[in-house]
């Protein structure tokens, strides 16, 4: 496993992290998922994501990582995790579970840390910006959970560029810099391109993208449509088939097509197309079993790509 430095603080994070957003709640098999982390843990990631509202049912997720770190990390083993959680979407009923507030922010991480059983995280998101809340509330709740122990590092999610040099300009007046961004980045959503990355390059800090298949999309299972097991034949769920249109199921083939060409499925592709950015310090993945987690480990066989398979991809994109 390659680490990779978190902008320019002294934390070193492994190119591929492991998020915890699907397969780790309540509704999942508990057995399968310590099996992932263990394994994940033995291949050289360190690094796992999580967020207060995870599961489903939310803060499950949560829960059941907290079981598995007693079970399987116990004593000086925690020392060896970058453990990560967020607050900033709906979590609870009522006028203090959601947004950026300092109470919600605060009161979110003390139930997150009473789920995993911890005494703190390493790195504590706000998950989202609040369009109700002055920007300066939510960065001293990042800066005053890092100031009580309770996270060693303070990150932001899902900030525009101007969202995101503004919290980063706060939190470095504060005296506690924000060391990491994490938003939603891949082939098919490329919206950071058009300033974050610059803005994340100018302040060092580093980035850390999620959904990097894109629901599922930039893997071979669509190749051929619509499987009816699959994440957009269900009626529930992130990604919808209406999302599949003709033309991005055309899109999904072509791309396929240059990964056979790189001797890689189009998710290794796709992973090693974020990695090739020295502005990404790690990529976030989920995965649903030991066998999908290995598949996507396998992008490191092949990080180069050549300039003519990047107009490829290029035009492929614009049609």
């Amino acid at each position: 496993m390659k680490y990779n430095r978190c902008g320019n603080s002294g934390l070193l994070l492994p190119a591929i992290s492991l998020g915890l957003w699907h397969n780790f709640g309540s509704v999942d098999h508990f057995k399968n998922g310590r099996k992932i982390i263990h394994h994940a843990f033995d291949k050289g990631i360190t690094h796992f994501d999580l967020a207060n509202n995870y599961g489903p049912e939310p803060g499950t997720a949560e829960e059941n990582f907290g079981k598995i770190l007693k079970q399987s990390f116990a004593g000086n083993l925690r020392d060896e995790l970058v453990i990560s959680t967020k607050a900033g979407y709906f979590m609870w009923p009522g006028p203090y579970g959601d947004w950026g507030s300092r109470k919600y922010l605060l009161s979110s991480l003390n139930q997150s840390l009473k789920r995993m059983k911890l005494d703190y995280v390493d790195i504590f998101y706000s998950h989202r910006p609040d369009p109700n809340t002055a920007i300066e509330e939510t960065m001293m709740a990042l800066d005053a959970v890092v100031r009580s122990g309770k996270a060693l590092y303070a990150g932001i999610s899902n900030y525009k560029a101007p969202e995101a040099k503004k919290a980063i300009e706060i939190l470095k007046q504060l005296g506690t810099p924000c060391i990491i961004h994490q938003p939603k980045y891949s082939l098919f959503e490329r919206w950071v391109e058009g300033g974050l990355l610059d803005v994340l390059q100018e302040n060092a800090v580093g980035c850390i993208p999620f959904s990097p298949l894109a629901q599922g999309m930039l893997t071979d299972k669509y190749v051929k449509g619509i499987p009816a097991d699959s994440r957009a034949a269900k009626s529930h769920g992130f990604l919808k088939a209406e999302d599949l249109t003709g033309e991005r199921l055309q899109q999904i083939k072509q791309l396929n097509e240059v990964a056979k060409h790189r001797n890689q499925s189009l998710a290794q592709m796709a992973l090693a197309w974020l990695m090739k950015d020295h502005r990404i310090t790690s990529v976030l993945i989920g995965a649903s079993s030991v066998k999908q987690l290995d598949d996507n480990l396998a992008c490191f066989n092949n990080l180069e790509f050549s300039t003519d398979e990047l107009n490829a991809i290029e035009s492929i994109l614009k049609n």
